[in-house]
């Protein structure tokens, strides 16, 4: 098999020449915090996704952070999450005092496993982190339920599911708030750093600016005390000249998934992806399992293939929480996973040939 290579300089040339124009006005205008560049993202991304307030900040790990300390949350409080996912759903958790909390992860979806979610409710639990991962929702109808019911906080960690949907209703607009990370790799992705919070509630998300601006919507009126978390104006700009065009990536990936999903097919050793009926998914990641994960990664490197693990050691699984004394058979499904899932190329510039070439070489593996 030989490697299809595409030259994709052509084909995304106008596309880069709107992100290089986006950041020369930046630096010609000199406005690398805050300025016209910032707000006009926030609003931007606010009537595009169809939400009142856009909060933007450094990066998604902070847009959680902040949410939870103006939502009261700290010392003698709980915070439930998934025990698959990155770090940044759980270490948030603890810089704001408060102790958190692990769901085991669906058997066939790798999210939250919503029926394992009340059982871990006590009477200091005060807001669940629910994590739509690999741009896939997770049953946030049920754990919303359940969350009004015990009259808990609702946060969306949407770091990996832009304009993902559960019932024609899109990631982030079910809870409280939601959170977003535009780390490089996203689907829509910054130059560096960035992320941002969304909510509809007014109090909610002045209080979130303020915090995340030293605790100022005006230079030198600090009404609290805050942190530094600003995206910049050069993200700012580069997240503008790309949103206009996520639609359309997010079909491309959609139908990279679909192509995947048929090539791949009747492969005993491997687990498809499976999709959550009533769900859009936006495909962030494109995730198989299989008992030899290793082998195979290392044989499709060595036919060109790149392959990540997202993620290799379940979260109560790190050393980071062996203070909380969880072993790894109170977490089977999470702690199998991360033995066995392997994420295969996705982004939108892949061709059919990239994708019959990698299918033909994990059937010539397992062959």
């Amino acid at each position: 098999m030989k490697i299809p290579f595409v030259d994709l300089k052509a084909q995304y040339q106008s596309i880069k020449e709107e992100i290089d124009g986006a950041i020369a006005s930046v630096i010609d205008r000199t406005a690398f915090v805050g300025g016209s560049f910032v707000s006009d993202f926030e609003k931007n991304f606010a009537a595009a996704y169809g939400i009142k307030h856009v909060i933007s900040c450094g990066n998604g790990t902070d847009s959680l952070y902040i949410l939870m300390k103006m939502m009261g949350i700290g010392p003698g409080n709980e915070v439930i999450t998934v025990a698959n996912s990155w770090i940044s759903s759980s270490e948030t958790i603890t810089q704001t005092g408060a102790r958190p909390v692990f769901v085991d992860a669906h058997p066939e979806y790798y999210s939250m496993d919503e029926t394992k979610l009340e059982v871990k409710i006590t009477p200091h639990t005060k807001a669940v982190i629910a994590v739509h991962l690999q741009g896939q929702m997770c049953n946030i109808e049920i754990i919303k339920k359940i969350c009004d019911k015990n009259a808990l906080y609702l946060i969306e960690d949407c770091a990996q599911s832009h304009f993902s949907e559960y019932k024609a209703k899109r990631a982030g607009l079910f809870g409280h708030a939601g959170s977003f990370s535009f780390y490089p790799g996203k689907n829509l992705g910054a130059y560096g750093d960035a992320g941002c919070i969304i909510t509809n509630d007014d109090v909610l998300a002045e209080n979130c600016r303020m915090y995340a601006r030293h605790g100022a919507l005006k230079k030198h009126q600090h009404i609290m005390e805050g942190i530094n978390s600003r995206l910049d104006g050069l993200q700012a700009a580069i997240l503008n000249a790309k949103l206009p065009h996520l639609a359309d990536w997010t079909e491309k990936r959609i139908q990279h998934a679909a192509d995947y999903n048929k090539r791949l097919a009747n492969i005993p050793e491997i687990t498809l992806p499976k999709q959550r009926p009533g769900t859009k998914h936006t495909w962030h990641l494109y995730v198989i399992r299989c008992s030899n994960r290793q082998k195979l990664a290392e044989y499709l490197f060595e036919k060109g293939i790149e392959t990540s693990v997202h993620y290799p050691t379940a979260l109560p699984n790190l050393p980071a929480y062996k203070y909380l004394g969880h072993k790894p058979a109170d977490f089977p499904v999470a702690t199998e996973l991360q033995d066995q899932i392997l994420s295969l190329p996705m982004y939108p510039e892949m061709t059919e040939e990239m994708i019959v070439y990698i299918a033909d070489a994990i059937r010539t593996f397992f062959a």
